[in-house]
């Protein structure tokens, strides 16, 4: 701008036209958001991340009216059965996260699992923090997992939730360079430290939305919550299914 007429022009016009300017800063702004967060191909179109290809994806395709039971298995299998039993009498389906020593210990289990028409993903082998890991300490500890329920199972793990949700860039592309996703998860029913079966009920029910993937575990409050968890989305025309069916663009 010339010099003469910055010092020459009243106030009130200098004013106006810095606030022109930034009206017109926060519009750009929000337009880019909208284009890098909603627009392109992938993930973008069906589910929510974190941004990024190989970012972590918490939440699912939200107009079908799914819910997706994520259980997270490391430890214990007293209640699985009982649960597993539940699932079948309300229809529902689940993903069920196992560490590969847990599976290399409850064979039977893991079979029932998917014989009853559930998913398989991966937890790890050992439970270790993977944001701490190195890629080549969390490629084992994945690969060592798939080949395991590959084993077991005759396929391989499409997908991986990193132990207490925790993962680093190594994790991320290790993932990626093995064409799996990263999954998190929209609400936590935190069912491994607050043993209550009316908070777990409530934190998997309370406002729950299509698309939502609630995270849970193996747990005896868990298991008694789970009638009244999957009534409830079955009385509000939600239907608990898959985490890969609930983040594809299909059915």
């Amino acid at each position: 701008m010339d010099s003469t007429l910055t010092r020459t022009e009243p106030k009130k016009k200098r004013r106006f036209f810095t606030e022109a300017v930034s009206n017109f800063a926060i519009v750009l702004m929000l337009a880019t958001l909208c284009l890098v967060g909603f627009g392109g191909s992938g993930a973008y179109d069906t589910v929510f991340s974190a941004g990024g290809e190989n970012s972590p994806i918490y939440r699912g395709e939200t107009s079908r009216g799914e819910v997706a039971l994520m259980i997270n298995v490391y430890q214990g299998n007293e209640y699985l059965e009982e649960m597993l039993d539940i699932l079948s009498e309300y229809g529902a389906r689940c993903t069920f996260f196992v560490g590969g020593c847990w599976a290399d210990d409850n064979n039977a289990l893991v079979a029932r699992i998917v014989e009853e028409g559930h998913e398989i993903g991966n937890h790890g082998y050992f439970h270790k923090d993977h944001k701490q890991l190195s890629y080549s300490q969390n490629r084992s500890e994945i690969v060592a997992t798939n080949d395991l329920l590959k084993a077991m199972t005759g396929k391989t793990p499409v997908l991986f939730a990193p132990p207490s949700g925790s993962y680093g860039k190594d994790a991320l592309k290790v993932c990626g360079d093995l064409g799996m996703k990263v999954i998190m998860w929209s609400r936590d029913t935190i069912d491994w430290r607050d043993k209550n079966t009316d908070l777990i009920y409530k934190r998997a029910t309370d406002k729950v939305e299509a698309g939502e993937m609630i995270l849970a575990h193996p747990t005896f409050n868990t298991a008694q919550a789970l009638p009244s968890i999957l009534g409830y989305y079955k009385e509000h025309g939600l239907t608990a299914v898959t985490v890969s069916q609930i983040i594809s663009k299909t059915v």
